[in-house]
Parts: C-alpha cells; sequence; structure tokens
C-alpha cells in the first residue's frame, strides 16, 4: 500500500494557472508562487464581490481518537466528487503547523487519492503566510519591551505584560522563560512566554479580517499588557499597527491550489481548534462562495472545538450561514470510545460499536442545536463489517440524519460519489436555520457555561480564583460582549482527555481567561491545555529526509 506522500508525488498536477482559469481568473489577477501555487489579488477579490454566493458545506467530525477519522481527506474528496458530477465546486481548508508535522499528528493535506498538492510544500514553507504571521507577532514583542526599555512612557507594569512571543513549532522549553539578562542595555528583566504560531492572536486576526482597513483596527486594539492603573495597552498605543500590516500585506491574500482530481482549493490561515478559534480565513471562505456553486469547508478536531467555534464565533462575525455540515466518523474510533484498545479494534465488535456511538450521538445532537442540515459519513476502512455499518446507517437515519459510505481515501471522487448525492438531497429537502446557541449581551461566565452544558454535557463549570478575576476585569473593560473561545482537549467531549465516549456527571475546570481583543473573542483556558505544545518521545521528524533525487520522504 502506498504512503500518502508517495500517491501525493505520483499525481499529474495541472499549471495553477489551468486550475484558476476553470474559475475564471485571469492570469493577472494571481501572483505565482512556482507552477503549482498562488495567491489571488485584491483586483479579484473585488470584481467578485456581486457574485451570487453558492452553499456552504461545513464538514466535521467526531472527538479525535489514535484510531483516526479522515476528516479533511473527507473534505478533499467531496469536493472531489462534486466535480466527478460535473459539478463547480471548491474547497477552503486552513494551512498546516510545522508543529503537528515534526511531533505527532502529521500533516493536513488530506489523504490517498483525495488530497491538496504539491503536499510537501504545503505542510511545509507554502507561501510564507505563517513567518509573516510570526515576524508580526514578534515585532509586536520586539517593540513593547524596547518602549519598556526606552522610558516606559505609557506605564506599563512589567508584571501585567500579558503578549507573548510565537514560533511555528513544538518546543516546551519555551512555553516559560526569562528576558533582559545580562547588562543594562539588554532590556528589563521579566518573565516572558512562547506560544505555537497557530495560537498567536496575529493568527486569528488574519482569519477574521475581511480586508486591510478591518485588519488594521483589529491589530490596533490587541492588548498587549496593562499600566500600573490597571487599564489596557494595546498595540496602537506602541504605534506597532503600520509596520504589521505591512509583514501581513502579502499573507492577507488567499492561496490557491488543486486536490490530485484538480479540484480547486483555497488554503488560508491555520488556527489550532483546541486553543484558537480552529477555522480558516473569512476572506478565502467568502472568495469561495463567489467562485463556486459549492464550498467545501472544514473546522479543525471534533465537532464539540471546531464545528462550535466556526458556528458561535466565525459565523457570528462575518456574517455566514452554512446550509449543511457533514459530521466524519469511523467505525475504528467509535469502538475505541466504546473501550475497545486500539491494538484490538480489527474484527466485528457490535457491543463496543453500542457503547462508543453515544459520542457520535452527542455530536449529531450538539450540531442539530444550530438549526442546520447534518449528514453522517463512515470514513470507510476495510476491516467494517457489513453488520457494523448498517448499525451506525440505521443509527443516524433513526436521528433525522441523511448517511453515506466515504471512500474516497482509496478512490478519490469516485469514493465520495455517495456522500455528495446525500449533501445534495439534504440541500434540497431540509432548510438550514442557523442560529449560535448564546447571545452576544450574555455574560461571559453565561456564554461558557451554555458551551459547557449544551456542546460538551457537562453539569457546569468550577472557575479557579484568578480565572474570577479575569472575567470580572475583562467585563469592567468592556469585553463582556464578545463571544468566547474555549481552549480545551480534543480528545474528549469533555476537559479531561480520558473520558471518552459521552461524559456526564462532570464539571468544567475553567483557570484562566484573558481578552484577544483584536481577534474579538475572550479565551477561556480549561483542563491541561497548553498553548506551547511539547514533541512526543519519538517525534515524526526522526523519519523524515531527503533522499538523492531532491525528494521528501517520511512526511505524512
Amino acid at each position: 500500500m502506498k504512503s500518502d506522500i508517495e500517491i501525493a508525488q505520483e499525481a499529474v498536477m495541472a499549471p495553477i494557472t489551468e486550475v484558476a482559469e476553470s474559475l475564471g481568473i485571469a492570469f493577472d489577477e494571481l501572483e505565482l508562487y512556482g507552477k503549482y501555487k498562488a495567491k489571488i489579488t485584491d483586483e479579484y477579490l473585488d470584481r467578485i464581490k456581486t457574485n451570487k454566493d453558492g452553499k456552504l458545506i461545513l464538514v466535521t467530525a467526531i472527538n479525535p481518537t489514535p484510531a483516526g477519522e479522515g476528516k479533511t481527506t473527507t473534505t478533499v474528496g467531496l469536493g472531489e466528487a462534486f466535480g466527478k458530477m460535473g459539478l463547480k465546486s471548491i474547497i477552503a481548508l486552513r494551512e498546516p503547523s510545522l508543529g503537528p508535522c515534526f511531533g505527532i499528528k502529521g500533516g493536513a493535506a488530506g489523504g490517498g487519492y483525495a488530497q491538496v498538492v504539491p503536499m510537501e510544500d504545503l505542510n511545509l514553507h507554502f507561501t510564507g503566510d505563517f513567518h509573516a504571521i510570526t515576524s508580526a507577532n514578534n515585532l509586536l514583542a520586539a517593540l513593547l519591551d524596547n518602549h519598556i526599555q526606552q522610558g516606559n512612557q505609557l506605564g506599563i507594569d512589567t508584571r501585567s505584560v500579558v503578549w507573548k512571543r510565537c514560533l511555528d513549532m513544538n518546543d516546551r522549553a519555551l512555553r516559560n522563560i526569562v528576558i533582559g539578562l545580562g547588562n543594562k542595555s539588554d532590556g528589563v528583566v521579566r518573565e516572558d512566554h512562547f506560544v505555537i504560531t497557530v495560537a498567536s492572536e496575529i493568527m486569528a486576526v488574519l482569519c477574521l479580517s475581511e480586508d486591510m482597513t478591518d485588519l488594521k483596527k483589529r491589530l490596533s486594539r490587541i492588548v498587549v499588557a496593562y499600566n500600573f492603573e490597571g487599564k489596557p495597552v494595546t498595540a496602537g498605543d506602541l504605534g506597532a499597527v503600520g509596520s504589521m500590516a505591512a509583514l501581513l500585506k502579502d499573507a492577507m491574500k488567499p492561496n490557491l491550489i488543486q486536490t490530485i482530481e484538480h479540484t480547486p482549493a483555497l488554503v488560508h490561515g491555520g488556527p489550532f481548534a483546541n486553543i484558537a478559534h480552529g477555522c480558516n480565513s473569512v476572506r478565502a471562505t467568502k472568495a469561495a462562495l463567489k467562485m463556486a456553486d459549492y464550498c467545501i469547508t472544514e473546522a479543525g478536531f471534533g465537532a464539540d472545538l471546531g464545528a462550535e467555534k466556526f458556528l458561535d464565533i466565525k459565523c457570528r462575525m462575518a456574517g455566514l450561514k452554512p446550509d449543511a455540515i457533514v459530521l466524519v466518523a469511523t467505525i475504528r474510533a467509535l469502538k475505541y470510545n466504546g473501550g475497545v484498545p486500539k491494538t484490538e479494534l480489527v474484527g466485528e465488535n457490535l457491543e463496543a460499536l453500542k457503547k462508543g456511538i453515544v459520542n457520535l450521538e452527542k455530536h449529531i445532537k450538539n450540531l442539530q442545536q444550530y438549526g442546520v442540515p447534518v449528514v453522517v459519513t463512515l470514513n470507510s476502512f476495510i476491516t467494517d463489517t457489513p453488520a457494523e455499518t448498517e448499525f451506525v446507517k440505521n443509527f443516524c437515519l433513526e436521528r433525522n440524519c441523511e448517511f453515506a459510505l466515504s471512500e474516497v481515501w482509496e478512490k478519490g471522487g469516485e469514493g465520495g460519489i455517495e456522500l455528495a448525492k446525500a449533501v445534495l438531497k439534504t440541500l434540497e429537502t431540509k432548510e438550514s436555520h442557523y442560529a449560535p446557541i448564546y447571545e452576544d449581551n450574555r455574560s461571559l461566565k453565561e456564554k461558557l457555561e451554555a458551551i459547557a452544558k449544551k456542546i460538551y454535557g457537562a453539569d457546569g463549570v468550577n472557575y479557579s480564583d484568578s480565572c474570577n478575576k479575569q472575567l470580572k476585569k475583562l467585563e469592567e473593560l468592556g469585553f463582556g460582549n464578545l463571544p468566547v473561545c474555549v481552549a480545551k482537549t480534543q480528545y474528549s467531549l469533555s476537559d479531561n482527555p480520558a473520558l471518552l465516549g459521552r461524559p456526564t456527571g462532570f464539571r468544567m475546570d475553567a483557570r484562566e481567561a484573558y481578552v484577544s481583543a483584536g481577534a474579538g473573542f475572550v479565551v477561556i483556558l480549561t483542563g491541561t491545555i497548553m498553548t506551547m505544545p511539547g514533541l512526543p518521545k519519538t517525534p515524526a521528524a526522526l523519519t523524515i529526509d531527503v533522499n538523492e533525487d531532491n525528494k521528501i520522504t517520511g512526511l505524512f
């Protein structure tokens, strides 16, 4: 069996100018990055603003397990399937982070014959967007510390600096550091921190900005510290906005690539869903809706994270209204949720499936709360049995969901036609009445508890003393009307990764709260979630190499 990278490297790519031409994009509306990658210009985005919107289809999944679910693979395969059926579709994805690529998760280009290509470029440096975001973030950090060093006219309390440096790599040693050591000219000594680039507020700002004007407004609102009176100090106060915007100018433009079957794909932005809002850029999604009849996008990790944030944050801010949601599951993952170890998932086990399917049931119920029709798809594996598949199918149909098998990993678009037909049937027969699950005028605690109870199934929330104080202060400062972005483990509906299936009788632990004023939401850290991940004992980086023909190996 060929690996994902072998399949991707054997793919015959069309010149990106041809892919663009299929969408009506002229040559001079592209900024080329070699033969197979391009950014689309602001002129093109302005030209299509009056086009009619296509249908917006969100792809999400049950909680991720070591068994794998294949959410991005399904997203890509569904777009390819529409193409096979002669329908004009486009895919809107996030850019992968280097952290997971060299850590444990791998890349985010899909898999098998449902991949976006060039796969190696996408998973590594791509068009430099992450470099730009990292640079803008760290420029702001440098300007902040320089201001303190040069007399601190804004009266910044160095014990209340909240802006962190960033790096797009899993490096636990940088979570907590001390800077300014050495001579007097080397800066003021203080504790500092790093986050991974995909958790940076700059990433969220770029992904939620409509245009350059909006980007600069959001950058100016970023809170970097508090002064001795306890009032916020912003990037605007530091005069940092213009130079940050200059670094982000090209990163604001969506990237165009293609699938193995030449379906167009906009890949832009990449916030993690467990520690950020987990969706590709608003610019790319809105452009995709104007470029094709069907826009298929995804949200990171399980529906309790990425989909909740897509529906409660991104759609709320951008005025987006999804027409249907595809919920991805696998027989293996459901059995894992039913208590079967990863090593024993092969072979029919209906009893474990019945126990584990409660995880799928909760996600179906959660998504239906938003008023959007749901289609469940099983990402098919050769080890699945007919009885197991039939059980899941009947389970979904009883809950008013269309159901379809997906075989896109093995067959590409051809393997996604059943799913595409189920999605089309849903779009034709069921109306979407999308609405977020909480109102803007609720308190921050009420918003958090709505998510905890309605989405996670918690009985309530336990607040640390510091979190209580932080939430109170944020509301006093006028941030109480913002939506809430919960940072929690992706492995469980709860904030405890060990609680599989559909946990009940638990309370969520909120340990810290801070505002991402530029992005426009309040972040709540729960459980033991980290904003700078670490590498595993045996990182994927140890198996990645370049051979004598200059081909990358070991990337998956």
